[in-house]
């Protein structure tokens, strides 16, 4: 499968974005999608993750609450609805994708093996 990731930019402290990842090539279909990112000086960091079939939903601590990940299956898409934003999310995101993500491995990028090309948020303080 194909990852296109869009829908960053640049907004001020508290406000909102929402990212896309659009799949192509095949269907999403169970599949587990995942969204990370990358800071400048940092190791890439798992942020949210949902199961295709079913729509199970995973969040990291930092974002619960703020961030909702959901799945339009109709245009085969992963949504990051990012709320409440802060000078600390500014990094590139990006969406990955696996058929064979189990449990325990949701929130490694090692688990998956497609990936979008990244997308810059940027939170001005």
């Amino acid at each position: 499968v194909q990852l296109q990731a869009s829908g960053g930019g640049l907004v001020q402290a508290g406000g909102s974005l929402r990212l896309s990842c659009a799949a192509s090539g095949r269907t999403f279909r169970n599949y587990v999608v995942g969204w990370f990112r990358l800071a400048p000086g940092k190791e890439r960091d798992f942020v949210a993750a949902i199961r295709w079939s079913g729509g199970t939903t995973y969040y990291a601590d930092s974002v619960k609450g703020r961030f909702t990940i959901s799945r339009d299956i109709d245009k085969n898409t992963v949504y990051l609805q990012m709320n409440s934003l802060k000078p600390e999310d500014t990094a590139v995101y990006y969406c990955a994708a696996d058929r064979q993500v189990i449990l325990s491995s949701t929130t490694r990028a090692g688990a998956y093996d497609a990936w979008g090309q990244g997308t810059l948020v940027t939170v001005s303080s």
